[in-house]
């Protein structure tokens, strides 16, 4: 169970969501499933997590043009989760932002 969450989403959508419907993201690991991205979440924060979902983002392709040629590179994939807690629970990580 180690380092299946990588950093939370901090973002102005993401607190709207965490507010109104006590829902939180974090970046996990891409190789990390809905049960232990839910056990991880438990065990790290102290909440009741009632959901799940995943969402997979894909690396892009990016091409540049210098001077001196042509070069391509890819940006990084990665993999989103965005939990629902128990009614009433919240995490005082997300409230300080």
């Amino acid at each position: 169970m180690h380092q299946i969450l990588v950093k939370p989403l901090i973002t102005e959508k993401m607190s709207n969501l965490s507010a109104e419907q006590g829902k939180y993201g974090f970046l996990v690991t891409p190789k990390a499933n809905k049960i232990e991205i839910a056990r991880a979440v438990e065990k790290k924060f102290n909440v009741h997590v009632v959901d799940v979902k995943t969402i997979s983002h894909p690396g892009k392709t990016k091409t540049q043009f210098r001077r001196s040629g042509r070069f391509t590179g890819k940006t990084p994939s990665y993999k989103k989760a965005i939990v629902t807690l128990k009614k009433g629970e919240t995490i005082e990580l997300f409230e300080q932002v």
